[in-house]
């Protein structure tokens, strides 16, 4: 089959991601009568018929099977679907294949440029893919844009992740550790998985295979909104199916704010969007906090913590939270002390809040010092 791509798949990196094979060179074509813009919300691009217009793009020629039913799986998730058309290669008329978009989408303002998204977007994209074609049987495609979001935040997750310092523990050098599948991934909104895993040990030897399973999930921001001039903080309620599946009599759950990033989004971002949706509050100034792993033996999560300088005047609890995501909360305003005092209680029992109110309790003069 001859493809022609004007996307994102005009990429050679992505390509061969999605392709999942070595490829014959693409040849420059251009597409009459068409043109090419940015999605409305988002970076990638769509083609649509416009007089007159001329659409760039790329001839992938003789594209194997293998290469096509992955080119399938792949676009399948955002609504794509192969049609014939002819394009002009080298001034002559060509019959190929092409991914069309569902009628639904609408443009953007300003052009699209391969050259930026590769350099901004390339990376995660990538991994997403990875992740999608691993999908083993592969969702029907109105199920595959339901999971893509999720697909995307975790990608970004992997491509946002740094190393931290390493002044006393182990400095990996390549080959250090493998990790390998040996189940599909399960789950829609969240994933698992299992693993083999083999690593360097601590005698210079290597591990045994090691049988791992693994809960995937995503970056979250953390925020405890606290007012420096009143010395408040503000917590919210929840009722949580954790504490409620190991049985907890009571699992509405004190706790801070709190979300995952979306793609595309910094955690300070995120960590402003999730104080406006679940509290109502508009932080004047974000205070970085610290930024860990909650349960690294099995669990892939990340949490970046902040304080949020803000506003509390309030003393009575009320409600937030967006109907949309089918939020129920119960905002509690209140003063530090009595905060510190829940946690001494254990009425406080969830790991952020506790490190939160810790390290305010650290840093809570300097902090006051700025309101």
């Amino acid at each position: 089959m001859d493809l022609f791509t004007y996307g994102t798949l005009m990429s050679p990196a992505l390509m061969a991601a999605v392709a999942g094979c070595r490829l014959p060179g693409p040849v420059p074509a251009v597409l009459p009568d068409h043109a090419v813009f940015p999605v409305l919300g988002d970076v990638v691009p769509f083609i649509a018929p416009v007089p007159g217009g001329v659409a760039q793009g790329l001839v992938w020629p003789d594209l194997p099977d293998k290469a096509v039913t992955r080119l399938n799986r792949y676009e399948s998730a955002f609504g794509y679907r192969l049609q014939t058309l002819r394009v002009q290669v080298d001034g002559r008329s060509q019959a190929v294949q092409t991914y069309l978009p569902p009628a639904d989408l609408r443009s953007g303002t300003g052009d699209w440029s391969l050259a930026v998204w590769e350099q901004t977007h390339l990376a995660p994209a990538i991994l997403a893919a990875d992740e999608l074609l691993q999908l083993d049987p592969l969702p029907d495609p109105a199920r595959l844009r339901q999971m893509w979001k999720m697909i995307e935040s975790r990608a970004w997750a992997r491509h946002r992740a740094q190393a931290g310092p390493a002044t006393i523990r182990h400095q990996p050098a390549p080959g250090d550790i493998s990790v390998q599948p040996n189940t599909p991934p399960m789950g829609g909104f969240f994933r698992f998985q299992g693993f083999d895993i083999r690593h360097h040990r601590f005698d210079g030897s290597k591990s045994p295979v090691l049988q791992r399973e693994v809960f995937i999930g995503t970056d979250a921001a953390v925020v405890l909104p606290y007012d420096p001039q009143r010395d408040r903080v503000l917590l919210l309620e929840q009722v949580r199916v954790g504490p409620m599946l190991r049985h907890d009599p009571n699992p509405w759950t004190l706790e801070p704010v709190a979300g995952m990033i979306d793609a595309r989004e910094t955690p300070e971002q995120a960590a402003m969007r999730e104080t406006a949706e679940e509290a109502g509050v508009v932080p004047y100034r974000l205070i970085p906090a610290a930024s860990y792993y909650p349960s690294p033996g099995a669990v892939t999560d990340y949490f970046y913590t902040f304080v949020a300088l803000c506003d509390l005047g309030g003393d009575t609890a009320y409600l937030g939270g967006l109907d949309s995501e089918d939020e129920d909360l119960r905002l509690h305003p209140m003063d530090f002390d009595a905060a510190m005092a829940l946690a001494d209680s254990g009425e406080v029992a969830i790991g952020p809040l506790l490190l939160l109110l810790y390290w305010l309790a650290r840093h809570r003069a300097e902090l006051r010092g700025m309101g």
